[in-house]
């Protein structure tokens, strides 16, 4: 008989919304730094000064998976 096995997440979701209704998706690999909310807000920038993120003003930036 085969039994399912939940492997452990190897990356962390997050949704970045704008002022102007644009919506992003950023991934973080470091599971211990995608729960610290300073950590992901200076990835975010970090993304968006490398252009893997839109420009624009950020309102917020929620996790989802």
């Amino acid at each position: 008989m085969y039994t399912f096995r939940k492997t452990p997440a190897k990356s962390v979701m997050f949704v970045v919304d704008y002022d102007d209704a644009r919506r992003a998706y950023l991934w973080i690999d470091d599971l211990e730094k995608a729960s610290d909310a300073r950590f992901v807000e200076g990835m975010a920038r970090a993304r968006q000064e490398q252009g893997t993120l839109p420009e624009g003003t950020i309102t917020s930036i929620r996790r989802v998976r």
